[in-house]
């Protein structure tokens, strides 16, 4: 008998795992609650230090006694003022209430699902704590309108002290536009099968276009398919992404040991949005820009520096997919010098780059 598959997460069972979470115990206990509810699944757990804050806040007393949620709390005492913001500001800032705050930084919970490079899973979420963040009211300038009331731009964000804290952490499933959880293969179907059909209700237009070229000899027009005779077969840049990946020296490693995806899937407007931008687990500390006098060859020695800093083989090339921490002229640069022999690569490295440098694609 073949073994029973794996059951794959679903958002209410993940959601319902999250819950039971205690906040003294969240963050040790988060992966192995996850594998008790799905078994056969190895969990893994990266945190990014990417500082947000929810809308979501509340008005407590100094002693903790919470009064509300600061909207419909400011809103009602504003009523009592007869909607006078000045005379309100007047009287809340001879209290002593505060104003608390949720913040928190982004998690992502991953888990493999067979061998190659898009089989695994990835869980969205967000890792968040209730802090004690200011008084109700800036007692040293008077609110310009309702909307500083509602959304105090006095708080703190950069002075976390322990004796503010008030609750967590608690983690929570972010819906990210549609991608708090993926099957990344799954995911990658739909980003393939979307683009296919969304170049193919486009074929009468395409079909009918030209593109004229005005010369000495008068007008040239050319079918649009003719000049770009591949433009049905078009691959996104998330396949492509993970097509490098397993035909590099990257392919040693697992993706989610190194990138997390900020992944999205919606329809805005009667248009179907779905792609992902990669978010590197351990990005290096400085960016490496192709300078003028950079010669190609210090250029080939830092590279290799970033793959050792990020512990990846050929880690810089998706760096530089991304755009941030290595600049797309490392590659062309580093390109142009394969071509000429005067510089070297892996076999693989060497066609997955110069694929990339005739049709480049970035996040």
């Amino acid at each position: 008998m073949s073994a029973s598959p794996l059951r794959l997460p679903d958002v209410g069972s993940i959601e319902a795992v999250l819950a039971d979470l205690d906040p003294a115990s969240a963050d040790e206990d988060l992966v192995p609650a996850l594998a008790r509810a799905f078994p056969g699944f190895e969990f893994s757990l990266a945190l990014i230090d990417d500082n947000y804050w929810r809308d979501t806040r509340s008005v407590i007393r100094p002693d903790g006694t919470r009064l509300g949620e600061l909207r419909p709390w400011m809103t009602a005492e504003l009523a009592k003022d007869g909607g006078d913001i000045d005379a309100l500001w007047r009287r809340l800032k001879q209290t002593d209430l505060q104003v608390t705050e949720w913040r928190g930084t982004s998690a992502f919970v991953f888990a493999p699902t067979g061998p190659a490079a898009a089989d695994y899973i990835q869980i969205a979420l967000g890792r968040e704590s209730e802090w004690q963040a200011g008084p109700i009211i800036n007692p040293d300038y008077r609110p310009f309108g309702e909307d500083e009331l509602f959304d105090p731009g006095w708080i703190r964000r950069d002075d976390f002290r322990e004796t503010d804290h008030l609750a967590g952490p608690v983690y929570r499933l972010l819906n990210r536009a549609g991608g708090a959880f993926v099957h990344v293969r799954s995911f990658l179907g739909r980003c393939s099968r979307i683009e296919r059909e969304r170049r193919e209700a486009k074929r009468p237009e395409m079909e009918r276009r030209v593109i004229r070229e005005i010369g000495p000899d008068g007008t040239r027009e050319t079918p649009f398919l003719e000049a770009v005779p591949d433009w049905f077969d078009y691959v996104p840049r998330e396949i492509r992404f993970f097509q490098d990946w397993e035909e590099s020296s990257a392919s040693a490693h697992r993706v989610f040991a190194h990138w997390a995806l900020d992944i999205r899937d919606y329809t805005h407007r009667g248009e179907r949005e779905i792609g992902f931008i990669p978010r590197p687990l351990r990005p290096p500390k400085d960016r490496l820009l192709a300078t003028p006098d950079l010669s190609v060859h210090l250029l080939m020695h830092r590279i290799e520096a970033v793959d050792r800093e990020v512990g990846l083989p050929f880690g810089w090339f998706f760096l530089m997919t991304h755009g941030h921490w290595v600049d797309p002229d490392v590659g062309q640069a580093i390109a142009v010098e394969l071509r000429a022999q005067r510089v070297r690569l892996p076999d693989r490295d060497r066609a997955v780059l110069l694929r990339w440098a005739d049709q480049p694609y970035g996040f």
